[in-house]
């Protein structure tokens, strides 16, 4: 097996074994990704790149907002900011604007980052049995 191979079957299992919580990190850390792909197209005026990042981008947004549980009264607030980021992006596409872009990605890593906490408090709070 080659050494691509077997990365790729690592990422594969990595994500059928994730939790929904380590899923969401996942979908964070690929739009930060996608993101930051277009900024560099933009810096190389590389048009097709950038469209394409960009959407790779607001698809993950859609994602996000698609899992919502909307019964949880933050969920109207995150589903509105990522309606926000998501209409930034499409901004920042037509315009090749990357202070745009730059926007968006410091606002999903707040996200991420903020999702990363949740997650190490659960797991203490499973692996202790303690409230955190």
């Amino acid at each position: 097996m080659s050494v691509q191979n077997a990365y790729n079957a690592y990422k594969k299992n990595s994500v059928t074994t994730a939790s929904p919580g380590e899923l969401t990190l996942m979908l964070y850390n690929g739009c930060i990704k996608f993101i930051h792909q277009a900024k560099k197209a933009i810096e190389v005026k590389n048009i097709e790149a950038r469209n394409k990042y960009i959407q790779k981008a607001q698809a993950i947004l859609n994602e996000l907002m698609s899992t919502l549980n909307m019964d949880v009264p933050v969920s109207k607030n995150m589903f509105d900011l990522y309606d926000y980021m998501y209409h930034q992006l499409t901004q920042a596409n037509i315009n090749s604007d990357s202070a745009i872009l730059d926007e968006v990605e410091n606002l999903t890593i707040e996200f991420r980052d903020t999702w990363k906490e949740v997650i190490q408090m659960n797991r203490q709070r499973q692996y202790t049995g303690n409230q955190v």
